[in-house]
Order: C-alpha cells, then sequence, then structure tokens
C-alpha cells in the first residue's frame, strides 16, 4: 500500500509569523497605549514596550497601524471621543432640563473610580500637550467643544452669549480643577464648594453690572 500524500484539507495550516493574534483588536493596542501614558509617559509609548506588554511580536503592530505616529492620534481620537463626544451624546439623548444638566455636568469630577480614570488619563495628554503640537492642538479643541457646550446650558437658562460662555469657562475650569486636585480635601468639602459654585454661577448678574467695564489697573489696586 502506498503512503498518500496529504490532501488540502488535511495539510496543516502554517501560521504565518505576520499573523496578528485574533483576540488583538486595534482598541486593545489604544487601551495599553493608554495606560502606559497615564503611567510612564508619552516618550515611553513605543512599539516594542506595547508588542511586550500584549505578548505578541511588534509584526502584529502593523496589522492595525500604520506606525506610532498612527497609534497616538489614534489615541487622542479616542480619548476624545470618550471623555466629550460620546459624554455630549448621552446628555443629548437624555433631554435633561438645563439647570440639572449643569447640576450633572458638575457632578462628573465626583464619580468614583471611573472619574479618577479620566481624570489620570486627562493630565497625561495635558502633559504631554505641554511639548506637542499635534496633541496641543486635540487639547485645545476639546477645551473648546467642552465649553461651547456648557456655554449653551448657560444660554438655554436664559444669559447672555458673553455671560454664558463666561459662567461655561468658570464651570470648565472648576471641573478641571477638582480633577487635579482629586486628592485635596473629603466628599464633604468637596460637595460644598460645588454647591456653592453652582448657586454663584446661576444667580442672575445685577442690572447694574456693566460687562464692559475693565479690571483696575495693577497700579491702581496697589495704590
Amino acid at each position: 500500500m502506498t503512503e498518500s500524500l496529504p490532501t488540502a484539507s488535511t495539510r496543516p495550516r502554517r501560521r504565518t509569523a505576520e499573523a496578528p493574534r485574533t483576540s488583538l483588536t486595534p482598541e486593545s493596542w489604544i487601551e495599553a497605549a493608554t495606560e502606559l501614558l497615564v503611567d510612564q509617559g508619552v516618550d515611553n509609548v513605543r512599539v516594542d514596550v506595547l508588542a511586550k506588554l500584549l505578548g505578541v511580536t511588534r509584526g502584529s503592530f502593523y496589522w492595525h497601524f500604520k506606525d506610532r505616529e498612527d497609534l497616538l492620534m489614534s489615541v487622542l481620537k479616542a480619548w476624545r471621543d470618550a471623555a466629550t463626544e460620546q459624554l455630549i451624546d448621552r446628555f443629548e439623548r437624555k433631554h435633561v432640563e438645563p439647570r440639572a444638566l449643569i447640576t450633572e455636568l458638575m457632578s462628573l469630577p465626583f464619580r468614583g473610580p471611573s472619574a479618577r480614570r479620566a481624570a489620570r488619563i486627562e493630565l497625561a495628554i495635558r502633559a504631554w500637550a505641554r511639548h506637542d503640537e499635534t496633541a496641543r492642538q486635540a487639547l485645545d479643541e476639546v477645551d473648546s467643544r467642552r465649553i461651547a457646550y456648557i456655554a449653551q446650558c448657560f444660554s438655554a437658562l436664559g444669559f447672555s452669549i458673553p455671560e454664558a460662555r463666561a459662567r461655561g469657562f468658570a464651570l470648565y475650569a472648576w471641573e478641571v480643577g477638582e480633577s487635579m486636585l482629586i486628592r485635596q480635601d473629603g466628599e464633604a468639602q468637596k460637595a460644598q464648594r460645588a454647591a456653592l459654585l453652582e448657586c454663584l454661577l446661576l444667580m442672575p448678574q445685577p442690572a447694574s453690572a456693566d460687562p464692559t467695564l475693565q479690571a483696575p489697573s495693577p497700579q491702581h489696586m496697589s495704590r
């Protein structure tokens, strides 16, 4: 009896060195890169480091991304979508009354582990943006988008466009500050600050106040 040759169906398939691990997606690389960014800074977000962390070869990276720069741009886009666009979309679909929406926006820095993780990512991106023009541009766009959305909430309450913009900026600056100083004070003090700020921001501007008046100069204040 002669030995038959293996057919296409019985011949073992050769797995090429370039084939990616089936469970690894672009999102897996982006998530790992984001964690590395938070823990070690953008300079350490490198293909070889990520491949080792994920237990794959460098070659599998190029199934999903053109190069390291492509991955970094994907990290920025994923952050912008998750921390801004998707969040705004959820608020819009709720159809919440503007005043209640402002209260809900002010609760974002205090939403437990998810808020702490979001703050860590944002701090890492702001540090990155200090010395990278692309990251700075992405951060500026996100800041502008968020401020504009919050200003819309104040505008819906009847504030003029300049007032709504100023109040939106103040609320956003407070949120950023609370996120960066997350370890300062306890929950009671944070809640007290939030309640005070909400009261101040929703308070109508006195009729006698003229927003066009210039602030006194430092020389005048020192007299």
